[in-house]
């Protein structure tokens, strides 16, 4: 029971994940000035909140395991 609050917070690292990178190729699709501007910062945000969601994913698993 105690792992269900890392359930959600691993949804919601994952929907971030997702939606970062949905803006990014969104950028780079359009491109312009929006992807000239942001396009790296973007997607070094994707990586950063990937790497989030993989450490509450592993967390999670972990305690599930116990």
């Amino acid at each position: 029971m105690h792992d269900k609050p890392l359930f959600y917070l691993l949804a919601i690292c994952c929907l971030a994940v997702v939606v970062i990178l949905a803006t990014g190729i969104g950028g780079f699709a359009k491109g312009g000035e929006f992807n000239r501007k942001q396009g790296n910062r973007i997607m070094r945000w994707r990586i950063i909140a990937q790497a989030i969601a993989i450490a509450v994913f592993l967390l999670y698993l972990w305690v599930r395991s116990g």
